[in-house]
């Protein structure tokens, strides 16, 4: 496929810093366009978007910013930044965005509201998600045949409007929903690379899908509800117990979807080299107030256990306490 225009659709930490690492260099090649809002929004068009990163030179990159889609012109490729919980109230502004090869790669953490579209592993094929797409406007308006799933593992957080700084160094795993090594999967896998973006293409994107979930489910909410990073959260007996049990939980329901883990439930609680004192995006938006992204990490593994007859108490148990500290975020009692 040809990919001349790009429009990052959320440049938030992530959306933000994929943005810059395109623009600043293969800039000469694509025109990158980024969809933000507010103080990002406005930090963006009067400084460019900034990455910082320990051992790696600053890096500002000057993009086009706007917080209106409907202004753009349609886009060969769009990769949303936005978080499960925000996709679908964006799904008509995505799909201003589109012409008729579009692709969209979706960076979210959690269950994607397309995963049963062309799913051979299961007998839920084209099932959709109500709870990840309420209105079904992202299946009939984005279409789940222009997704091409990714699984990141950057830590990234914005330090300031305009300004991310990474952690460690990035990997995305890009896949195709029906698991096909496709043109376009290559091509926009290319065209990534060559960004100088750690790109993975892979025919089983659901494997990776549920092995990050199993840390997400697990992470996120435990260290809202604490206020603590994973170091911490893993030097206490009793938060790693809980997280252990998640983890055994959300492996359990994936099995039961098809999915192939390369680890064990040992391997994949103890890391060899322990835990960073790192923030989850969910502590971070916990305290700053926002809403919680829920539903597409323990919510979906509750909802996911019960279509498959897996039992998961400590994942509804903590789902309780996360809906109910996401509530009184937002009544201001947090």
């Amino acid at each position: 496929m040809t990919i001349r225009n790009i429009c990052v659709y959320g440049a938030g930490a992530l959306g933000g810093a994929f943005a810059a690492t395109i623009a600043n260099t293969i800039g000469d090649q694509v025109k990158v366009t980024v969809i933000a809002r507010g103080a990002q929004l406005a930090a963006i068009k009067a400084k460019g978007l900034t990455i910082e990163k320990a051992g790696v030179e600053t890096v500002t990159a000057r993009v086009d910013a706007t917080d209106n889609p409907f202004e753009l012109p349609p886009q060969d490729l769009v990769i949303t930044g936005l978080k499960g919980h925000q996709l679908a109230d964006a799904a008509k502004g995505i799909a201003a965005l589109l012409h008729e090869k579009t692709r969209v790669i979706n960076i979210l953490n959690g269950i994607p509201w397309w995963y049963f579209h062309g799913d051979e592993h299961s007998r839920f094929a084209e099932r959709q998600l109500p709870e990840l797409d309420p209105d079904g406007q992202l299946w009939s308006l984005v279409g789940p045949q222009r997704v091409i799933g990714c699984v990141a593992y950057q830590g990234a957080e914005v330090i300031e409007p305009g300004t991310t700084r990474l952690s460690g160094n990035g990997r995305f795993f890009l896949g195709e929903p029906s698991g096909d090594m496709s043109a376009d999967l290559n091509d926009i896998s290319a065209l990534l690379t060559s960004a100088g973006l750690n790109i993975l293409p892979t025919a089983r994107i659901r494997d990776e899908i549920w092995l990050k979930l199993t840390n997400n489910a697990a992470f996120n909410p435990i260290s809202a509800l604490t206020r603590s990073r994973m170091d911490a959260i893993m030097a206490n007996p009793h938060t790693a117990a809980q997280v252990r049990n998640v983890m055994g939980e959300t492996k359990n329901v994936g099995e039961a979807f098809g999915a192939t883990f390369a680890k064990s439930l040992d391997e994949l609680v103890d890391r060899p080299g322990g835990y960073d004192p790192v923030r989850t995006s969910m502590l971070q938006d916990c305290l700053a107030g926002k809403q919680l992204e829920i539903m597409p990490l323990t919510g979906m593994v509750v909802t996911l256990g019960k279509l498959a007859g897996v039992p998961t108490p400590t994942c509804e148990t903590i789902l309780a306490l996360t809906l109910q500290l996401d509530q009184a975020n937002r009544d201001g009692q947090g």
